[in-house]
């Protein structure tokens, strides 16, 4: 029998990103594009400075909002099926956990910044924040590097490009099909 030094982590620990993921982005699903309808008005008068275009893009319908989600889930997806794969010793894996424990801290960042509830915020303190801490440890007691400053940094660099392509991606897919003649 092999012990988890030798062996990785348990795949509970590498599932547990979809897992966390999967509750973080169902409170998502169901709030935002009715808090970003709501919510666009009052930010626009804050920051006035942000172009239209900008303004346009956060016109995201429900449909558009499901699609990206999904996308993002195939990513997610994948991250946690190559950690389960390696034991958590994947790359790709502890990129996407450093990215996800960061994600949370970004959501509670923009509420403190908005005054009130954003969406994925309730998500962030209460599953994506303590799954992301209980993971890293997970992976330091199997003597697993965490990549330090490099898996932050390339989780952070690699969340945007993720959202903007999903976005992008479900902007196509999301958008309503015209009747052929």
């Amino acid at each position: 029998m092999k012990d988890d030094g030798a062996a990785g982590v348990p795949g509970a620990v590498s599932w547990g990103l979809l897992a966390a993921w999967a509750a973080n982005d169902l409170e998502e699903i169901a709030t935002m594009a009715g808090w970003l309808r709501t919510a666009r008005p009052g930010l626009r008068k804050r920051l006035p400075w942000v172009p239209e275009r900008v303004w346009e893009r956060m016109d995201l319908s429900q449909r558009e909002v499901n699609t990206a989600i999904g996308l993002m889930g195939v990513v997610v997806a994948a991250a946690a099926a190559d950690g389960a794969r390696t034991g958590g010793r994947s790359a790709f894996f502890r990129s996407a956990l450093a990215g996800f424990g960061l994600h949370g801290v970004a959501h509670l960042a923009q509420s403190a910044a908005y005054g009130g509830y954003t969406p994925g915020v309730a998500t962030s303190p209460t599953v994506v924040i303590p799954y992301s801490l209980w993971a890293v440890r997970r992976l330091r007691a199997a003597g697993i590097p965490l990549g330090g400053t490099r898996a932050a940094a390339s989780g952070l660099a690699f969340l945007p490009v993720a959202v903007v392509g999903v976005h992008a991606a479900a902007r196509l897919l999301a958008r309503p099909r015209r009747a052929r003649p």
